[in-house]
């Protein structure tokens, strides 16, 4: 995946998520990305951080506090930068003689996803503060005109029967349990 370095506005495009979320992210300390006068910027190993993030509050719940640790500690692997790990595995106890829990990061389908939605990072430009510039109407009417031929063809009916079906699959819990034969010992 090639190095970028996006403002929040574009990497909440790329990672899919509102950019309050992404916000709250940086505010609770679960991302620190570099700060350049008053701007967030987010490199590629921090939108893989924020990705993991991301993917762990969607399927776990994880609070910030917990976020925050395992960002840390996925990062810190060896080869996180590389994305050689394809799944990552977490274990984590509440005490140190209780048996871990184990969660397991599809590093390796993430890294890809992020680099699939990259291109989305160009859509998100920011606006410079004060009056808008001239012409800024029908530079945005010919954006939205080029983004909705990809719709060509399709009835509005078509769209909203993707939409829901988009969010009944992504409002879906993937929590599913595995039982795993334990190792004997000799």
């Amino acid at each position: 995946m090639r190095q970028v370095e996006l403002k929040l506005k574009q990497a909440s495009a790329v990672l899919g998520v509102p950019q309050k979320d992404l916000q709250n992210f940086v505010q609770a300390g679960v991302l620190k990305p570099r700060r350049r006068l008053g701007l967030y910027y987010f490199d590629t190993n921090l939108l893989l951080q924020a990705k993991v993030a991301i993917y762990l509050k969607g399927a776990l719940g994880a609070s910030t506090r917990y976020l925050s640790k395992f960002g840390e500690a996925v990062a810190g692997l060896p080869g996180f930068e590389t994305r050689t790990p394809d799944v990552v595995s977490l274990k984590a106890s509440a005490w140190q003689t209780d048996p871990p829990v184990e969660i397991r990061i599809p590093l390796g389908a993430l890294a890809e996803e992020l680099r699939q939605r990259l291109p989305l990072a160009a859509a998100a430009l920011d606006l410079p503060r004060g009056r808008k510039r001239r012409g800024w109407k029908r530079d945005f009417l010919a954006a939205v005109r080029e983004a909705a031929g990809d719709l060509d063809g399709l009835s509005e009916k078509q769209v909203a029967n993707t939409i829901r079906a988009y969010r009944r699959e992504r409002g879906k819990s993937g929590l599913t349990v595995v039982a795993e034969a334990a190792k004997a010992s000799a």
